[in-house]
């Protein structure tokens, strides 16, 4: 047991950090995991497939981050 407490300790320390360094540590725990991994569902594969499809030919269109990130730190604040 004594790796999940030191897993509780490395989680303490890293909420811890101020917000830009936590989403540092989170974007480099991210890159470090494989993604080939990730089990999907044949579902979830399909439909991935077919969003990212719709993306590249321009049926559908993305949003920003920076729109993202905005829109909800504005709802977040409205209620």
């Amino acid at each position: 047991m004594v790796a999940i407490e030191a897993t509780k300790k490395l989680l303490e320390e890293a909420l811890a950090l101020p917000e830009r360094e936590r989403e540092a540590l989170v974007e480099a725990l991210s890159d470090s995991l494989d993604p080939e991994a990730v089990e999907l569902s044949p579902e979830w594969t399909s439909d991935i497939r077919n969003w990212i499809a719709k993306i590249e030919s321009g049926e559908e269109k993305t949003i920003p981050w920076n729109e993202v990130d905005a829109r909800i730190k504005k709802s977040l604040t409205q209620k």
